[in-house]
């Protein structure tokens, strides 16, 4: 198959510096970015997403960043496969080298090896399995994958209702076991792909994470939140930055104890982010602070193109 193009992946846990890092690799070499942060593709998120700021998206071309609406109920990973494998066949034509960042795994994944194909994905009956997913808690997703496919529940990251709600979604469409019609094979893409991974010790990187939270909140996390609490049922404001400010405006929990809870829900969630890259053979982990290294990486790996 030939090549149409690079595609250069930085990757990793989130506050660890992938933002800036891609935008100094983006004007290097003559590139654009595309995000696979899954929830900075929504409008309405901001400071809870950390979004690159209106200068940082000046600087460099961004895409898949505010494409939706948090309305939009049906955005998944294997439309934003399709959404960007499209893209990139038509930017190809005009640069060679493309840049994509992000933290979510699956839909760096989604692009890079894409997903099997099933037997039968009715939209309707794929809806319908999706609403209802949407309002079950995670120990509810754990003990149905369990009953109805055991196989892929000895194999599947037990803590993410992602994984687990696609699976139900196919076992409820098909009436066959997820374990059953996945094949396990890599899709080849007509472009290369070098992954960069970022990592930092743990307790720097919780510093980080701790620091960029109270970042957030000056600059008016609480009052974003307080302008979607009419729509918290939505799915798409269920995480976290969002769903612990809703119980402070509720409430429930007082604002430290809210500030917190996101600083503690966001050391899981990168915890659980890097248990996730660290299982792909093909990252290159590098500290940010090596930005040197990763270029003479780069430079090094373009040459022998």
């Amino acid at each position: 198959m030939k090549t149409q193009g690079i595609l250069i992946v930085v990757c990793g846990p989130t506050a660890v510096g992938k933002t800036s890092l891609a935008i100094e690799l983006a004007q290097l070499f003559d590139a654009e970015i595309i995000s696979a942060d899954s929830r900075q593709f929504y409008q309405e998120m901001t400071i809870g997403t950390a979004k690159p700021t209106e200068q940082e998206l000046s600087t460099v071309s961004h895409h898949f960043i505010n494409n939706i609406s948090i309305h939009n109920k049906s955005y998944s990973a294997g439309k934003y496969e399709a959404e960007v494998l499209e893209f990139l066949s038509q930017y190809f034509s005009k640069k060679p080298i493309a840049m994509m960042v992000g933290g979510s795994g699956l839909f760096i994944n989604a692009i890079c090896s894409g997903f099997d194909k099933f037997e039968t994905e009715d939209p309707k009956q794929l809806w319908t399995a999706r609403n209802f997913l949407n309002t079950k808690d995670l120990d509810w997703l754990q003990q149905e994958v369990e009953r109805l496919d055991p196989e892929y529940y000895a194999k599947v990251d037990r803590k993410n209702p992602i994984r687990l709600k696609r699976a139900l979604e196919i076992i409820y469409t098909t009436g066959k076991k997820y374990s059953e019609q996945r094949i396990g094979k890599k899709t080849e893409r007509p472009f290369r792909i070098i992954k960069i991974g970022l990592q930092l010790p743990r307790e720097l990187l919780y510093e980080r994470i701790n620091l960029r939270v109270d970042e957030m909140m000056k600059a008016g996390l609480l009052e974003e939140v307080k302008e979607l609490y009419l729509h918290k049922k939505l799915h798409t404001l269920n995480t976290v930055g969002y769903t612990e400010l809703f119980d402070f405006i509720e409430d429930k929990i007082d604002l430290p104890a809210a500030i917190a809870l996101i600083k503690q829900n966001t050391r899981n969630y990168a915890k659980r982010q890097m248990t996730w890259f660290k299982k792909d053979e093909n990252i290159h982990w590098f500290s940010p602070d090596e930005k040197e290294k990763i270029i003479d990486f780069l430079q090094t790996t373009l040459s022998n193109e």
